[in-house]
């Protein structure tokens, strides 16, 4: 059965998508097991994909992006999926980070980091999750106090994709600690700034080629031009404004992964024999498999949808909350029919779709757990 072509998909992401493949199996592919091993991608990864054109794809030309839109973003994420690897945090660096400074930051700050990042000189990620505080930013603690022309940041984060990689920190913090969501800023720290400093690589149960890790910053002085934006106290409606974009990230990832686990677990099935025939000649694997594609086709129609109304400016946020939620249980709930059919294989780690089991388990809880976006969605009944 042949995978459903993407309504989005014209020639132009075909040729971006070769070139993504390409890029995957020289680079990447044959070292997964290693940046598992060290928890990190290699440095000069970002470099050689910035060389391609493989980093910021949906920016603008002017700040030394692709010029595309999400829809280019999302070919190079299904690419990775089909590669099995979420080492590499590039959809966070490609399709969240350089997004808030596109959307928000001033044109100097524009103009100083976006160039740099498509060049994979500059590796970004974004801090929000704290050690008490998870997903009601609300209550963070992290400080950036003003004082004079500097703003100083104290506070500690964690979870943090690309962490020990990451040359510039979007960081969510407290600039005026009286008020709740208004008093939520966003501010960039470059990771030399003294008294900023990095906690070890965190070890998961899953990513582990993915440097996630603990921020500290203690008595960080930053100009008060680093400031995202011009004015404090728009944090809040930054973050919630471009929440949608990393949730439609996380579900397009869920069903291009959910596709990959279905097309493994089927040719994987026809070639294993058991009592004499293919494991797919009993019945218990047809019906499963049968459910598993119809789960993975509903999942991309269901985002592909998303998708082009994204690229439009018509997603919504209770949409694409569903889309978040749904595809990350679906997903969790196909890569374990798929692991089981393997047997005792599925288990064994160097199995990609032991790898899918594990790595996409997360993606129910960040960018807001399954559980808010329930939240979010029984607003709207």
């Amino acid at each position: 059965m042949a995978r459903r072509r993407s309504s989005w998909m014209d020639e132009e992401m075909d040729q971006l998508r070769e070139m993504a493949d390409a890029f995957l199996a020289k680079e990447l592919t044959p070292n997964i097991e290693k940046y598992a091993e060290q928890h990190h991608v290699d440095r000069d990864l970002w470099n050689k994909a910035g060389e391609v054109g493989l980093l910021c794809l949906s920016i603008p030309e002017e700040y030394g992006g692709g010029g595309g839109d999400f829809r280019h973003e999302a070919v190079l994420i299904s690419a990775q999926a089909q590669a099995f690897d979420t080492s590499w945090g590039v959809s966070l660096h490609n399709g969240i980070v350089a997004h808030y400074l596109l959307s928000y930051g001033t044109e100097e700050q524009k103009k100083t980091w976006l160039p740099k990042m498509a060049s994979g000189d500059v590796v970004g990620a974004i801090a929000m999750t704290e050690p008490g505080t998870g997903s009601d930013l609300q209550s963070i603690k992290t400080r950036a106090i003003k004082q004079g022309d500097e703003y100083v940041v104290n506070g500690s984060k964690t979870f943090i994709t690309n962490g020990q990689q990451a040359d510039l920190i979007i960081v969510v913090a407290k600039t005026d600690p009286t008020q709740g969501a208004a008093g939520i800023s966003l501010v960039l720290v470059e990771a030399d700034r003294e008294g900023f400093r990095r906690g070890n690589v965190l070890n998961k149960i899953g990513q582990k080629g993915q440097d996630t890790s603990e921020l500290f910053f203690d008595d960080v002085h930053i100009p008060a031009g680093n400031l995202l934006g011009t004015q404090e106290g728009q944090g809040f409606i930054q973050l919630m404004q471009q929440l949608p974009q990393e949730r439609l990230i996380i579900g397009h990832a869920c069903a291009a992964g959910m596709e990959v686990a279905f097309e493994e677990t089927l040719r994987y099935t026809k070639e294993r024999e058991a009592f004499g025939r293919p494991i797919f000649g009993f019945q218990n694997t047809k019906f499963k498999l049968a459910e598993a594609i119809t789960e993975t086709t509903i999942a991309r129609v269901f985002i592909d949808d998303c998708i082009e109304k994204h690229v439009k400016g018509e997603l919504d946020i209770p949409t694409v909350a569903m889309a978040k939620w749904w595809t990350s249980d679906r997903a969790q709930h196909v890569a374990s029919e798929c692991l089981q059919l393997f047997g005792g294989y599925g288990y064994m780690a160097e199995y990609p779709v032991a790898r899918f089991w594990a790595d996409n388990r997360v993606q129910m809880i960040y960018a807001g757990t399954n559980e808010i976006m329930k939240e979010i969605i029984a607003r709207t009944l």
